[in-house]
């Protein structure tokens, strides 16, 4: 798969005489007139997260992508301490450009035995909230995080669905999304996080795929998939797609029969020297995977 994806870089594009910047200003144009189902995208998880904004925007455009997910404390400054008039420019900003702010990566977690930490985690999403509502992006990433030996299982999934049940009602208000991450200790596996949204009440709460080695216990991927399909939101956290650790394949056909609409965006803590580069790259591998999406 790798050496076939490498000869579809340097060959087919080499031969039509398109460089991979040339490639990556075409499709941000093509995305632009035309919204596919499935876009490419970054978390600043550690790729871009020290660029600041106008350079996060800048070469993001550059490789071609079409949206991007920004994290906490990183060097973008995109903090719950900017005023109205810093709001209203990191929002304009995305809006001048042809990079999609799909909402806020937040570390807020629910699991916590601490009954004070956890009602901190909360009260903090929701001032998030207010800040992913007036930079015009969409939702808000949160975590279960973790299955704690010291407390129940039932216990700590009813606790996470409760305080996600707040959170949403919350969020719903502001016409935001609460995108809950497959992660953690325990909480992310798919039976764990099937538990957790069995119980979640409110539609606009929805899970968000992270591409984790657990997604191929049994049943298997499809397996896992199928169990949590109908709470898949408009986010997917992806790795880098040209190695072979995980089947992207599968994972885009299973995509495409869910009717899924929306961004997958590469999240990795294997920084590359040239990050513009390797974005670019990606891209193409990217597109690569959705034009072989089987048909079904």
């Amino acid at each position: 798969m790798t050496n076939r994806r490498e000869f579809i870089k340097q060959t087919a594009l080499g031969a039509a005489g398109i460089t991979l910047g040339g490639l990556a200003q075409s499709c941000a144009l093509t995305n632009h007139a035309k919204t596919p189902a499935m876009q490419f995208g970054l978390v600043t998880y550690m790729w871009g997260a020290e660029w600041d904004l106008p350079t996060l925007i800048a070469n993001c455009e550059e490789a071609g992508l079409a949206a991007v997910e920004l994290r906490a404390h990183h060097a973008h400054g995109v903090e719950t301490s900017l005023s109205a008039a810093q709001r209203e420019e990191v929002k304009q900003r995305f809006a001048d450009s042809t990079v999609t702010c799909v909402g806020y990566g937040s570390n807020f977690e629910y699991h916590m035995a601490d009954q004070a930490e956890l009602r901190e985690n909360i009260e903090q999403t929701k001032a998030y909230l207010h800040l992913v509502k007036d930079i015009g992006a969409s939702g808000l990433k949160v975590k279960p995080n973790k299955l704690l030996p010291e407390m129940p299982r039932e216990k700590t999934i009813n606790q996470i669905a409760a305080s996600l049940i707040e959170v949403g009602r919350y969020a719903q208000d502001l016409g935001l999304l609460i995108r809950v991450e497959v992660h953690g200790h325990g909480t992310q596996k798919l039976p764990n996080m099937k538990a957790i949204f069995d119980h979640v009440t409110e539609s606009n709460v929805k899970m968000c795929w992270n591409c984790n080695p657990t997604d191929l216990d049994p049943p298997g991927l499809e397996g896992n998939f199928n169990m949590v399909r109908q709470w898949i939101g408009d986010v997917v956290h992806i790795h880098q797609l040209q190695l072979e650790d995980y089947p992207y394949q599968q994972l885009f056909n299973l995509l495409s029969g869910n009717d899924f609409r929306g961004w997958l965006l590469l999240e990795d803590n294997r920084v590359p020297d040239d990050i513009v580069k390797a974005l670019t790259e990606q891209k193409i591998y990217f597109d690569d995977l959705v034009g072989r999406i089987e048909k079904g």
